[in-house]
């Protein structure tokens, strides 16, 4: 079964890796994500994100532009297996020459730094999707509310702060240049602000549903509802805390049979068309179920068993997504 994976951290962990130094490759790794590991699973287009935690950087651009330039020499060396894509014609090209597709990605619209100009010099770079936030507000917009406690984390959906005048100018622009807009992490506010200000499909890259799992990093059924009926995306995240809702000193486990619990959900409440694969593979911990790109045909015979017809796998695993990239990518 052909996969496209809206969302990974596999390019931000090679980097951290290597600043420890020692030279990791995208062909063959320890990490979550590799191309022989996505070779195996029969990957027909991997997401690339370029996360960046704004803390952690000063110039928040400058760190993006050096992802940019881990991510583009590991293409260069791997041309044979992979080709990166900024069209819909581009992937057509690569499915036809036996090659896997490469999108990049931005997780943290901060790193424009509240600059137009950089956004349009991003997508001259090959970017085509960005999130507008990460888990810190920024120049565009918020995310729900993370606060720490002792040694427990709490969420809190925010209703007040969403997009600010200059989220807004993002995302016209975004639009107007073809960057699928990516709604992961967002304020429920700033959500709400992307439907009123927005008139092409978008996406939530890797966010799940919010009544299987409460999560305010997950999507409510009406924003799953409406997201369906514009034409865009959720896709599913693999993350344990997103799948379930585990109590104090449980050991949470990524399980596929909680993956079906939301892709069952998700399709009662916006129909099949609205479900896709957001891994967040190198960008989530603990105990995975699956564990790589080989390890998909699982959940394809977990869904198989639940009673979800081949149409209805092959919707999720790659042909949802693809429609939308040949709606938005010129």
């Amino acid at each position: 079964m052909k996969v496209i994976d809206m969302h990974c951290d596999t390019i931000s962990e090679l980097f951290y890796r290597r600043e420890g130094g020692k030279e990791y490759s995208l062909l063959k790794n320890d990490c979550h994500i590799d191309l022989e590991r996505m070779k195996k699973g029969d990957y027909y287009l991997q997401n690339f994100a370029l996360f960046t935690e704004l803390p952690r950087h000063e110039r928040p651009f400058e760190y993006c532009m050096k992802l940019v330039d881990l991510f583009y020499t590991e293409m260069e060396k791997n041309q044979e297996l992979i080709g990166v894509v900024t069209s819909y014609k581009d992937i057509e090209e690569n499915r036809l020459a036996g090659k896997m597709s490469a999108m990049l990605t931005i997780e943290e619209g901060g790193v424009c730094q509240g600059e137009l100009a950089f956004l349009r010099n991003f997508y001259r770079l090959g970017v085509r999707m960005m999130t507008l936030t990460w888990n810190h507000k920024n120049e565009l917009a918020y995310p729900n509310r993370i606060w720490q406690e002792h040694d427990e984390v709490f969420f809190e959906p925010d209703m007040e702060h969403g997009l600010t005048e200059k989220g807004i100018e993002f995302l016209k622009e975004m639009e107007r240049l073809g960057i699928i807009v990516d709604i992961s992490h967002l304020s429920d506010a700033g959500i709400e602000d992307v439907f009123r200000y927005t008139t092409k499909p978008f996406v939530a890259s890797h966010s799940n549903a919010r009544m299987v799992a409460s999560n305010p990093r997950n999507l409510t059924d009406d924003m799953i509802r409406r997201l369906s009926e514009r034409g865009g995306v959720a896709g599913l995240n693999y993350c344990a805390a997103f799948l379930h809702d585990w109590k104090k000193g449980e050991g949470a486990i990524s399980r596929v049979e909680d993956m079906i619990s939301h892709i069952k959900h998700m399709k009662q409440v916006g129909g099949i068309e609205c479900i896709g694969l957001g891994s967040d593979f190198d960008g989530i911990g603990g105990d995975l179920e699956m564990k790589s790109p080989e390890d998909l045909p699982v959940l394809e015979a977990a869904m198989k068993k639940s009673g979800f017809t081949e149409r209805e796998i092959e919707a999720v695993f790659y042909k949802n997504v693809l429609r939308v990239y040949k709606e938005i990518l010129h």
